[in-house]
Order: structure tokens, then sequence, then C-alpha cells
């Protein structure tokens, strides 16, 4: 759905929306596409990639805010779906922060020995709890889903070590009403649709990441100029290059996918991390940072070495 579809439903334009988001389109979901079907696909992409199968994963952890059901979690429907029958597998809720706070979760079970192989899997239908006549908020969410295997490996003890190196988390429930859904299976009985006061998140949100931005260089002793990508949370161009600005990062180490995707909360991640592995651009060794905020609010960064 590009800027020019959106002019014939409520009354923006492309110029608006690009200036202030840098969004030019965005992807809906088809009727009766649901979020565990996006996630299957993602999941099933990132496990040919990794060359492993179903028995070899025993860990899903499904990043939504957008499930299929009020319960069963849709991970354990993804987990159907992909012939896996061992393991554990559930949902994971931090908005769009998900990704980075599944990929922290699912980190732990490894490490611990818990599990040995993890699928961690961003996946939203946005789309389905939008106010199509709220030009403020329909103009920026988008649909999609993305995925990445975690594998438990030995390692050295240092930064050099393949696999996540640090993730800091943190989130502040007084600020609900700056970003929330309006309804609820215990509040309202209803869905409810996204409402939210764009300022008031604009001006928490380079704040919020840069700090825990800052906390995971200082637990790995790295900088920014370690860095050889910066993968943000795809929400708003400015966002992104506000927070690569005030911490040093080079423009050129940014992935931006948010033009093509506009904000698909938990999968904004994962999709620009497989946008940049399918150009050619991260690569076996390279050390990515990713981070994100969400509604809550929640928030969070990890540096991973590819």
């Amino acid at each position: 759905m590009t800027n020019a579809d959106l002019e014939k439903i409520v009354d923006t334009s492309d110029d608006w929306i690009v200036q202030r988001t840098g969004i030019r389109q965005r992807h809906i979901a088809a009727e009766g596409e649901t979020t565990s079907m996006l996630a299957t696909k993602a999941a099933k992409a990132a496990m040919d990639n990794a060359g492993v199968g179903p028995a070899d994963i025993d860990l899903i952890i499904l990043a939504t805010a957008t499930p299929d059901y009020t319960f069963p979690a849709t991970a354990t429907q993804v987990q159907a779906a992909l012939g896996i029958h061992q393991g554990v597998a559930f949902d994971l809720q931090a908005v769009c922060s998900g990704f980075v706070f599944g990929v922290s979760t699912a980190d732990k079970f490894l490490t611990t020995g818990s599990a040995k192989r993890a699928l961690v899997i961003g996946a939203e239908t946005f789309s389905r709890i939008l106010d199509w006549n709220d030009r403020t908020t329909c103009v920026l969410f988008g649909d999609g889903a993305g995925a990445i295997v975690l594998e438990a490996q030995e390692g050295e003890g240092t930064t050099a070590d393949r696999g996540v190196l640090t993730s800091h988390l943190r989130s502040d429930g007084r600020h609900r009403e700056k970003l929330y859904v309006d309804g609820g299976p215990s509040s309202t009985q209803t869905v409810g649709h996204l409402r939210m006061s764009g300022r008031e998140v604009f001006r928490h949100a380079v704040g919020m990441v840069t700090d825990v931005m800052r906390d995971a260089f200082e637990a790995t002793g790295l900088t920014a100029k370690d860095l050889d990508w910066f993968v943000p949370h795809q929400a708003n161009m400015r966002i992104i290059d506000a927070s690569a600005e005030k911490l040093g990062i080079p423009p050129q180490t940014i992935i931006k996918t948010v033009d093509r995707h506009g904000n698909t909360s938990a999968a904004s991640i994962p999709l620009a991390l497989a946008a940049a592995c399918a150009d050619g651009k991260i690569k076996r060794g390279d050390l990515v940072m990713i981070e994100a905020m969400g509604g809550g609010f929640t928030w969070g960064s990890a540096i991973i070495r590819w």
C-alpha cells in the first residue's frame, strides 16, 4: 500500500508522510492471512537459511502484539505448522521492542543450557488494529514478519565470540496513554484500535533508546566506531537519524527499511536484518547493534556478532 493509495482513504499526502516519517509504502496482509501464517513463512525461510530442520529447534519465541487468538499462543500455531513437536513455544508481548526482548530471552535460555537452538520471530498484522479514519496513525504501520535462528555454541567469553554479546531491556508503565490499544478481553471485551500521541512518543524515543545503547557499549567496552551495522526499529526516519547522530554512529552503517515497510512493530528489526543480509551487507563476523522502543513504554538494545 503506497502513500498514493492512502491519499484515497484519508486526508493525507505523500509529501506529508515522507517528510515526517520517511515511509513511502507498507504491506497489508491479505484477507484471511493471519499473524501465524506470516510468522511461519518467515520462520521457514530462516530455518532454510540456517540449514536446520524441525528436529533441530527446541525453543520458539514469537514476538507479537497482534496474535491470531487470545489463546493459544500464536507461537504454538507456528510450531505445529513447521512440524516441530518438541521443546517449548510461547508468545512475547513488548510491542515494537518485542524482537529485542525475544532475542534477549532466547539468549538466556541458550546460555543456561535450557535450549540448544532457538527460533526467534517478530510478526505482526497491525492493519487489523488500525483506525483507518485516523490519519495520524493509519499511515505509519504495516504488516510483516521476520525471523532468526540462534544456536548455543562454546565461546571464549570475549567480544570476538559470535552471538548475542549483551542485551539491555527497560520498561516504564507510566507512559501507557502515549501509545496503546483502546481495547482488550478484560477491559472492553473488544480488540480495540491503536492510539498514539506522536509528539510525546518522539520526545521520549531518542533519549530512551540512546540510554540502552550506551549501556550496551559500556557493558562490552565497544564503541559506535566498532559497529559494522546499526539496525534500529523502523518506526520513523527522524528518530533513527537522531539516535544515530547522538551516539556518533556513521550514517553509512545504518540499515533503513522504513521507507519500504513502514512501522511493522516487532517485525521491523528482523525484516531489516533480512533485507541487509539479502543485499550482501551483513556478513558472518560483523558486529551488529539492534534497538527498539515500543508502547508501554518498553525499550531495549542488543549487540550481536553475526
